[in-house]
């Protein structure tokens, strides 16, 4: 059967690209409230993704399947997941019966890789993804991450006409592909702007206003009182977080022709320099098609000539790490440059720390944990990795923090003490200092208590409990936040509580971004879905991906001191 792409597209916006079910959504014991305007985090409803027992073979790319075959892109509304409490950094002795919550020190959001696309670039690795194998190489949500990032700034603003957020920060890899006109769809979508994430040749696949993922659109920008920070993460300084760019990718960027490099995972083993062989085109978008037509992509003998994207575009240029922070100056909203100072952007040390409430003794750490560009000694960047200069940095802050007698948290893009040494996403093998060093010397704080982190795209919560049982306050928390653009598309909201035993409490939240029946994010949802079902891309967490968690620390006789008769006094 000849499938009309316009009329497919028609459709699916006419009956909201999902089939959904309300299984009775229950009210959680929570600190957090439904949402009048039917936006809810996880603790009352969660998005659970269809579930059919044999999938016809599909790939990725071809979205107009997708409504052929019942269950592709289908999800349905559960019920929602309380907090389960967590002491896994407590003594044994510990009782929490009669424990209650007594007053809130902090309250923020955090969201993480946002990916923003330039889909139309020739310097993509769709080649990767198209077919499957890796999810991020291509999935159909590529399309639509700024209406996704939009949809979640909205949420926010729901979320905090109900109670108020002291701060936001982004924990990193808010470009795809570390390119200038990403960054700046992500900036200015934060402040409200008019956005046009198109680049090249303007494109309308579908005439009129709003119905493909090519329209202008006006953002709806963060609440102007939301001061906003920042985390550079690995995406945002290298080519699809995997390679420094090198003289031909980065011409590559702002020119027609498409990237033509060898296939870089062979027996998942990385080859040398692939930006020195030649094998494969990568691939792009046809951004004038309704569904993005792949072209361009596959081995260099299919090719009479080199293919080439529809026009080429300045904007697309990479950007190194000091070019990147210092867009962040280039903004409306707050504070300027958004936790970067000019001495960053001048040396490209992206580490820094503030402290969100003067009346509150909490102290957050911003650390850059991932390679430098010029990291001689690995060709894939995608690990973490410390060299001695923010080593010494990091400790230095954890002990000005210690000595002032703030509680402290580090937001740093990838994760530790999760993956095997050497593995893809774990901890450089090669870097000066390692893993088990750092995470001794973090046992050193007891007023250390939180690691905030993503690059995984996994909802997870990791217990570092001290090395001596006898001294539980050396322990503290590791807290993944999944993607906003592959399933479960979500953010976090923290809340840092103290309780009448003089502990404090982290109220870790997953939040499903607002997406209305036949919006475009609702489509990326739609995708996202079957993205998910197709990679059978497994998650920590079943079946909605979703981990709602309440994490006590034990606190030093001091602190315990120091922060009583603190806070705003919890209403329950």
């Amino acid at each position: 059967m000849k499938i009309n792409i316009r009329t497919l597209i028609s459709a699916l916006i006419a009956i909201g690209f999902v089939v959904t079910a309300n299984n009775g959504c229950k009210k959680s014991d929570s600190i957090y409230d439904p949402i009048a305007t039917g936006g809810y985090t996880t603790l009352s409803r969660t998005v659970i993704p269809a579930t059919v027992s044999e999938w016809p073979v599909l790939y990725p790319y071809e979205i107009s399947k997708f409504s052929s075959f019942p269950g592709y892109g289908v999800w349905h509304y559960g019920p929602g997941i309380g907090y389960q409490k967590r002491l896994d950094l407590m003594s044994p002795e510990y009782n929490s019966a009669s424990v209650t919550n007594t007053a809130r020190l902090l309250n923020f959001f955090a969201f993480t890789d946002i990916h923003i696309t330039d889909e139309e670039t020739p310097a993509s690795a769709i080649f990767f993804g198209y077919k499957g194998g890796i999810i991020g190489g291509y999935s159909p949500v590529c399309m639509l991450t700024t209406r996704v990032f939009d949809a979640a700034i909205r949420t926010v603003n729901v979320l905090h006409k109900k109670k108020p957020y002291d701060f936001g920060i982004s924990i990193g890899d808010v470009c795809n592909n570390t390119q200038y006109n990403e960054l700046r769809w992500y900036i200015d979508i934060l402040d409200g702007k008019y956005i046009n994430p198109d680049s090249g040749i303007k494109d309308d696949p579908i005439p009129g206003p709003n119905n493909d993922y090519q329209d202008p659109f006006q953002a709806a920008g963060l609440d102007k009182s939301i001061p906003w920070y920042q985390t550079l993460g690995n995406h945002d300084h290298f080519w699809t977080g995997l390679l420094s760019p090198n003289e031909y990718a980065r011409y590559t960027y702002t020119h027609e022709e498409i990237l033509n490099i060898d296939n870089i995972l062979i027996n998942d083993q990385f080859t040398p320099q692939p930006f020195d062989t030649r094998g494969f085109y990568m691939g792009s978008i046809d951004g004038s098609t309704p569904l993005g037509t792949i072209i361009g992509v596959g081995p260099t003998a299919s090719f009479a000539s080199p293919p080439k994207v529809r026009a080429a575009d300045p904007d697309r240029h990479s950007l190194i790490p000091a070019e990147w922070m210092a867009e962040f100056f280039n903004s409306t909203s707050n504070p300027n440059g958004h936790g970067f100072s000019q001495t960053n952007v001048n040396t490209g040390f992206a580490c820094y720390t503030f402290e969100p409430r003067a009346d509150i003794p909490i102290k957050i750490i911003v650390l850059d944990d991932t390679q430098s560009n010029d990291d001689p000694n690995i060709n894939f960047y995608g690990h973490a990795s410390l060299d001695m200069n923010r080593y010494n940095w990091l400790i230095a802050e954890l002990k000005k923090g210690q000595n002032e007698g703030k509680l402290m948290v580090i937001s740093a893009h990838i994760p530790i003490g999760v993956l095997p040494l050497g593995n893809a996403a774990g901890w450089n093998p090669s870097a000066p200092v390692t893993e088990d060093t750092l995470i001794a010397n973090l046992h050193k704080y007891p007023n250390f208590f939180l690691w905030i982190a993503g690059h995984r795209h996994l909802n997870t919560v990791t217990p570092m409990p001290s090395p001596d049982p006898t001294h539980p306050e050396f322990g503290f928390w590791q807290v993944e936040t999944t993607s906003l653009r592959d399933m479960p598309q979500q953010f976090r909201n923290f809340e840092i509580v103290c309780n009448s035993d003089n502990t404090v409490s982290v109220f870790t939240t997953d939040v499903d971004p607002i997406m209305e029946k036949g919006s475009l994010p609702a489509l990326s949802r739609y995708y996202a879905v079957a993205a998910q079902q197709i990679f059978n891309d497994s998650k920590q967490y079943g079946p909605s991906f979703a981990y709602n968690a309440e994490l006590v620390k034990q606190l030093t006789p001091e602190m315990q001191v120091k922060i009583q008769n603190l806070g705003t006094p919890l209403n329950k």
